[in-house]
C-alpha cells in the first residue's frame, strides 16, 4: 500500500486502529459561552392556556347535569364577578337548566334573557333565542315565549317547530295551527310537534287526523311520529289502524327499533290481541325493562294470569331487577285471578327485597285485590293507612265493590271521601245512586238526585265507540246525530227480539231508577 496516499503522517501502528477525534473543551468561565447572540434555548414544554370562559362554563354546566340549579346560578354570578364575559354556549347551559326545573327557575331564567338582551345575542343567535323561547314555553309562559320568537333576528325550523310544541304544551291549539299554517317548510318534525301535542292533550282523533294529513302532504314519519300514532291507537282501541302501522314498520327501516317494538306491545295488548303483542315480543332481538314490563302488564290487564306471572319470573332470570311497573303488572294479574296471599307476598317483596317504595298505583292493586275478593273492610284499611291521599281510582273501584256485594254503609261512608276529592265529579254520585236503586231504597237515591242538583252537578252522557273501516263512530246516549241512526236502531231492535226469543230478561228497575233520569 502507497503509505503516500494518505494525507497524515501518522506510523503504521498508529494507522491500525480508527483515528480518535479530539473532545472540545468544556467551558469553565463564562467567557467561554458562545456569544448570546447565537445562543440556542433548550426546548420549553408548551402548556396550553385554559380561555377561562370555558372553564366557568364546564364548571356551571357540571352543576346543571347534576341538577343543581342554585350552584349553576352562583356560579354565573362569580363569573360576572370575576369580570369574565359569558358566551352563547353559557348562556345555553343556564338556559336549557331552567328548561329542566320550570316551577322553580322562571325568575332566573328572567335575568339570562336580561343579560342575552345585553350582550345582543337575542338578535343573531338562533341557538341562544331558541333556548329562551323554549324555557319560557316549558315554564308555562307561553306569551313571553311567543314575544322571543317575534323579536328573533334569525330563525330556522328548530326554533318554528319550539315554539309550535310549546303552544301545544301550553293547551293553546288554535295559535300552534295557525303557526304551523305560517311555518314556510314543515318537516317530520314539525308534523311531530302537533300530533304528539295532541296525544299529550288526550286528544287522540284530532292525532289520527293530522297523521292523515301528514301522508297526504307525502311527508315521511321518524321514529317519534310513529310512537306518537301508536299510542293514539292504543288510547281508542283503533285496531285497524294499529294493523297498518304496523305493516308500515315492516316496510321501512324502523322494524328493529326497540321503542316502536314496545309500542306495538302496548297497543297491540290495549286493543285486546295480546297473542300479536306476543308475536312482537318473542321477535325482539334484543329486550328492555319496558319491554317486559310491556308484556307483562299485557297479559295482566287481558286476564292472562298465568302468563303475567310467568313471564315476570323469566324477566328476573334473563337479569332484569323488576321496577315499580313490572310488580304493578304482577300485582293487576294477582286482583285479577283473586290471588289474594300472592298478591300480597308480591307487595311485600317489592318493598322489602327491593327496596321499592310503593306508590298510589301498588295501594290502588291492593285495593282492588281485597275488594274483587270480597274483603272490603280490608280495602278500606289500606285506603285509610297508605302514605299518600286516595284519588278517584282507588275509592272508585273500592265504591264498585260495594255495588256488586251490596255493602251500602261502606259505600256512604267512601263518599265522604269523595266529595272532599272531587266535589264536582259526578260518577260516584251516579255509582251511589244506583247502589241505593239496585236494592230498592228511592230514598237513598232521591237524595243523591237533590245532592247533585243543589250543589251543581250535571251528569254527564254515557258514550261508547266502535271502530269501521280505521275510522271510530262514537255514539252518545240519547244521541241522534249519526248518519245510520235508523239502520242502527233497527239493527238493535232485531237483536233485542231476538235476545227475547232465546229466553233473555232485561234486567230493569221501577220508574224512579236513576238511569231512567
Amino acid at each position: 500500500m502507497n503509505v503516500t496516499a494518505y494525507t497524515n503522517t501518522a506510523t503504521p501502528t498508529q494507522l491500525s486502529s480508527p483515528p480518535k477525534t479530539p473532545k472540545p473543551p468544556l467551558p469553565t468561565q463564562p467567557s467561554s459561552l458562545p456569544n448570546h447572540r447565537h445562543r440556542v434555548s433548550l426546548p420549553q414544554t408548551n402548556r396550553p392556556t385554559i380561555d377561562p370562559v370555558v372553564s366557568w362554563t364546564s364548571s356551571i354546566a357540571r352543576h346543571c347535569r347534576n341538577a343543581q340549579l342554585p350552584e349553576a346560578a352562583a356560579e354565573f354570578q362569580r363569573m360576572r364577578l370575576a369580570g369574565v364575559e359569558p358566551n352563547h354556549v353559557t348562556f345555553i347551559t343556564l338556559l336549557s337548566a331552567c328548561a329542566d326545573f320550570p316551577l322553580e327557575s322562571v325568575v332566573f331564567g328572567s335575568s339570562i334573557h336580561a343579560y342575552v338582551r345585553k350582550f345582543g345575542l337575542l338578535t343573531n343567535n338562533v341557538m341562544v333565542g331558541t333556548a329562551i323561547l323554549d324555557m319560557y314555553a316549558k315554564c308555562r309562559r307561553v306569551d313571553l315565549a311567543r314575544m322571543v320568537f317575534d323579536e328573533m333576528g334569525v330563525k330556522n325550523s328548530v326554533s318554528w317547530n319550539t315554539m309550535i310544541n310549546g303552544y301545544m304544551r301550553n293547551g293553546k291549539v288554535e295559535h300552534a295551527i295557525q303557526l304551523f299554517d305560517e311555518m314556510p317548510e314543515r318537516d317530520a318534525i314539525s308534523w311531530t310537534a302537533l300530533i304528539g301535542g295532541f296525544v299529550k292533550k288526550d286528544h287522540f282523533e284530532q292525532a289520527l287526523l293530522w297523521f292523515q294529513e301528514m301522508q297526504l302532504a307525502r311527508v315521511e314519519p321518524d321514529y317519534v311520529t310513529i310512537i306518537a300514532v301508536l299510542s293514539a291507537c292504543a288510547n281508542l282501541g283503533t285496531l285497524g289502524l294499529g294493523l297498518w302501522m304496523n305493516r308500515f314498520v315492516m316496510k321501512q327501516d324502523f322494524k328493529d327499533n326497540i321503542r316502536i317494538s314496545n309500542s306495538l306491545i302496548d297497543m297491540y295488548s290495549r286493543c285486546g290481541c295480546i297473542e300479536f303483542a306476543r308475536q312482537i315480543f318473542e321477535k325482539m332481538t334484543k329486550r328492555t325493562l319496558v319491554s317486559w314490563n310491556s308484556i307483562i302488564v299485557g297479559f295482566a290487564v287481558n286476564g292472562h294470569v298465568e302468563e303475567a306471572l310467568e313471564f315476570f319470573g323469566l324477566m328476573q332470570k334473563e337479569g332484569f331487577k323488576p321496577d315499580g311497573i313490572s310488580f304493578t303488572g304482577a300485582l293487576t294479574a294477582c286482583s285479577h285471578a283473586g290471588l289474594v296471599d300472592e298478591g300480597l307476598k308480591f307487595f311485600d317483596e317489592m318493598k322489602r327485597v327491593h327496596r321499592i317504595t310503593p306508590r298510589i298505583e301498588h295501594y290502588g292493586c291492593i285495593v282492588d285485590l281485597y275488594s274483587r275478593a270480597g274483603r272490603l273492610e280490608d280495602a278500606l284499611n289500606v285506603i285509610e293507612n297508605m302514605p299518600m291521599k286516595p284519588n278517584e281510582v282507588v275509592l272508585g273501584s273500592l265504591l264498585a265493590a260495594c255495588r256488586t256485594h251490596g255493602n251500602v254503609s261502606l259505600a256512604e261512608r267512601l263518599m265522604n271521601y269523595l266529595s272532599e276529592l272531587d266535589p264536582s265529579g259526578d260518577s260516584n254520585y251516579v255509582l251511589l245512586a244506583n247502589i241505593y236503586a239496585a236494592i230498592g231504597r228511592w230514598d237513598g237515591a232521591s237524595k243523591i238526585r237533590r245532592t247533585m242538583k243543589a250543589r251543581g252537578i250535571q251528569k254527564k252522557p254515557g258514550s261508547s265507540s266502535i271502530e269501521i273501516d280505521c275510522s271510530i263512530h262514537e255514539f252518545v246516549a240519547g244521541d241522534n246525530c249519526h248518519a245510520e241512526t235508523d239502520s242502527i236502531h233497527a239493527m238493535l231492535e232485531l237483536l233485542s227480539l231476538e235476545l227475547k226469543l232465546c229466553g233473555y230478561v232485561p234486567q230493569t228497575f221501577e220508574n224512579e231508577s236513576y238511569e231512567d233520569d
